[in-house]
Formats: structure tokens, C-alpha cells, sequence
């Protein structure tokens, strides 16, 4: 079960204007589930997206990456989950391109102004014809209240689905932002997730779009971790339709703070719904590492310790062996990191302990004071550097037996 959240309803997932989706069944590679999205966007629509650093990138990311190179007028993105078309080679890129194909023959636009996403099993063929079969159903229900349906249909490992949506007035404008996410596995991204998708009706040129896109992702996606493997997959797709009534050209126009804010918050409430969904995850754990030089160490030692077995199975076990933290802090490559100047406390609930100073264990610390916190199921590990004034936080979740037996079952 997730850590304290629950998926939205369909009520408190607000429209986006100039944004419609529609969900099938398709079989990609289960029976009797929404295994198919297609989202339909206005014209005059502006997208940017960002994608895995994964070298054995699947192949619908690189046909979005070259579609988005094209132009920014995408007018549909096309979403199956069950096969991942990674490692298929050629195969997979022209399965990847019939795709487009087909959604811009039902749509009447150009194939390169459609992005396909595909996520699932890695080195399996996707059965393209089934996909194609099952688009004539997703025109059919495009609606523009349907995120919730989509939030569920983009689902793998998943236990429950990801939305996120925020309204707020800008320039005496009512602006909406919804977004979906998926992922519970396989999350270590160097960009984004797994799959986000996050939409505006503002209107956000180009240049400032992608700006955009990057400052979510490097505080949203870029830090989380759930088992420390970065996807074949990953996608992260920024929309912003201009049906709102108002235009950014610029960061310094006014009223485009806020909008930036929103965007961010709608970003992070769905990367960490990811980690509070993490395969067989019990408690979300926050890394905050402040006092650092640069926010790249501070990243760097954050994820030292979210990717620690040793330090998430005593998270899972309660069991406050917090030695592991100070070891995976070791082992960070942080440059001449003076250990004698760092301090490491946990917190839950309002609650702080110290446990480690001066290259040590705190006097004051206790071991049954640290395993009342590690029993919490939302749990604060904060690391003071002492060299500087850079911070950055990092979310992720405890390892369990069940993670190992998700991931040993998952083809089944």
C-alpha cells in the first residue's frame, strides 16, 4: 500500500483547456485493463519534454526526440504501458513510427506532430497492431475531464495512480495545471521519471517552456529514488495550450512567478507520490543535506545514502544501524568533506534527534530514541555539511521483501 496518499478523485482533477484524452483497451499485454492513453491537443499548443540519459534508450524516445526537434506544434501524444519497445532495435523504431502514423491519420495532423510513449517490459516486440487496433476507441473517448481514467491507464507496477492539478489566478486570469505520473520501480532518473505528463492552459513560448521543464524536473523528478535504476523509458512532457488568455514570453513578466511556483508544486506532489508508491515501499524518506558547497554534493551524498541496501533495509527493519548513513556519506565522492564539521539528525512528526557529530556518535543519542523515529512511516534524515551554504532534499522509500518479490513476479 502507498505511504499516506491516495489517488485524487476525478472532481479535484481540473480540465486543462485545449487538452482531451481518451483511454482503451487494447491487450498490449494484458486482458481486461485501460492499457492505452491518447491525448489530443489543441492547436497552436506548445510541448517541450525531456528523456532518459539510459544509453539503451527505448525506441518511442527517440522518435519523441526527434518529432520535438522538428517543431514544438505536437498536436497528440500516444501512451501504451505493458511493453516498454526497449531493446527492440529497428523493430521497435518502426513500431514506434506506425504509431504516429496511425494517431495522425484519425487526428488529420502529421505524424511528426505526434509522441509516443511506451512503458512495461524491456526487450519485448510491441504488438503494433494491436495498438493501432485499439486507437479508434481512444478518439471516441477523448474528453477533457478524462485525467483521472488516464492517470490509471498509464499504470505498471503501480498501486495506485498519480495526479496532481492546481488553479490560481494569474493577471486576472484563472490558469489550471493538471498532471499524471506513473512509476514505482526502476526510478533513479537523470531527468525526469518514469512518465509525467503536466499541462497548462497559460501560454509559455518555446525557450521559456523548456526553462521551465528543466527547473521542474531538476526539483521534482531529478530527486527521487526508489531502488537507484534509472529507466529505458523515462519521459517527462510539459504542454502549455494558451487557452487561458494569457502569454509569457519572459520570467520577469509579472505574474509568471507564480505560475512557475505551481508548475513545480504540481511536479513534486507527483514525484513523491512515486516514492510513496515505490515497490513494496512502508515509509517515505526525506534527505535533506544542507551546508554544502554546491547543490551537485549535496545531491551527490543525498543519493549516496536513498541508494544504500544497507541503509534502506534498516528503514524497513526499524532498526537504527545508522553507522550505514555515515558510510554511505563516506563514500559519495564529495572532495576533502571534513567529517569532524558534519552532523546527522532524523526527525518524524516534529520530533529531531541527533545522532552523529564531530566525526562521531552524539553524546546525547540514544538507540531507542532512533528507533521510535525509524518505526514513523514519514521520516527526515538531515545532513549538515558544514562547509558552505548550497542544500538540496531527496526523497525515497525503505527496501522490502516485497520489492524482491514484485520485481521476481514481474512478468508473470
Amino acid at each position: 500500500m502507498p505511504v499516506n496518499y491516495r489517488t485524487p478523485s476525478p472532481e479535484q482533477l481540473f480540465p486543462v483547456a485545449g487538452v482531451r484524452l481518451g483511454v482503451a483497451e487494447a491487450g498490449i499485454r494484458k486482458l481486461a485493463r485501460n492499457d492505452l492513453t491518447l491525448v489530443s491537443l489543441a492547436a497552436n499548443a506548445r510541448v517541450a519534454g525531456v528523456f532518459t540519459t539510459n544509453r539503451f534508450c527505448a525506441a518511442p524516445v527517440v522518435v519523441c526526440r526527434r518529432h520535438l526537434e522538428l517543431g514544438s506544434d505536437i498536436r497528440a501524444l500516444v501512451i501504451n504501458t505493458g511493453v516498454a519497445n526497449a531493446g527492440t532495435g529497428e523493430q521497435g523504431r518502426q513500431a514506434a513510427e506506425q504509431s504516429c502514423a496511425a494517431v495522425g491519420e484519425l487526428l488529420g495532423i502529421a505524424d511528426r506532430q505526434v509522441l509516443p510513449f511506451s512503458t512495461g517490459v524491456i526487450l519485448e516486440p510491441l504488438p503494433v497492431d494491436r495498438l493501432v487496433a485499439g486507437l479508434p476507441s481512444c478518439v471516441a473517448d477523448l474528453q477533457a475531464d478524462h485525467w483521472h481514467a488516464a492517470a490509471h491507464a498509464i499504470m505498471t507496477t503501480d498501486t495506485v495512480a498519480k495526479a496532481a492539478s492546481r488553479r490560481l489566478e494569474v493577471n486576472g486570469r484563472t490558469v489550471t495545471i493538471t498532471g499524471i505520473s506513473k512509476g514505482a520501480g526502476m526510478i533513479r532518473p537523470n531527468m525526469a521519471t518514469m512518465l509525467a505528463l503536466i499541462a497548462t492552459d497559460a501560454g509559455i513560448a518555446t525557450p521559456l517552456l523548456q526553462e521551465l521543464l528543466h527547473a521542474a524536473a531538476e526539483a521534482s523528478f531529478n530527486c527521487i529514488s526508489v531502488d537507484g535504476d534509472t529507466s529505458t523509458n523515462d519521459s517527462f512532457v510539459l504542454i502549455a495550450t494558451g487557452q487561458a488568455g494569457v502569454e509569457f514570453t519572459a520570467a520577469a513578466e509579472p505574474g509568471y512567478t507564480a505560475l512557475r511556483e505551481a508548475v513545480i508544486a504540481v511536479a513534486v506532489e507527483l514525484a513523491q507520490a512515486i516514492i510513496r508508491d515505490g515497490e513494496g515501499a512502508s515509509k517515505f524518506i526525506t534527505i535533506a543535506v544542507e551546508g554544502g558547497r554546491n547543490r551537485d554534493e549535496c545531491k551527490r551524498i543525498g543519493y549516496a545514502i536513498a541508494h544504500s541496501p544497507l541503509v534502506k533495509t534498516a528503514f524497513f527493519a526499524s532498526d537504527p544501524n545508522l553507522g550505514r548513513i555515515l558510510a554511505a556519506i563516506g563514500y559519495a565522492d564529495v572532495d576533502d568533506l571534513d567529517v569532524e564539521r558534519l552532523s546527522v539528525s532524523l526527525n518524524s512528526a516534529g520530533t529531531e534527534i541527533l545522532v552523529a557529530e564531530k566525526g562521531g556518535r552524539a553524546a546525547s543519542y540514544r538507540e531507542e530514541d532512533g528507533a521510535a523515529i525509524m518505526q514513523q512511516a514519514e521520516i527526515g534524515v538531515r545532513v549538515s555539511l558544514g562547509r558552505g551554504v548550497a542544500k538540496a532534499t531527496v526523497y525515497t522509500c525503505d527496501l522490502s521483501y516485497d520489492y524482491v518479490q514484485i520485481n521476481a513476479d514481474y512478468r508473470s
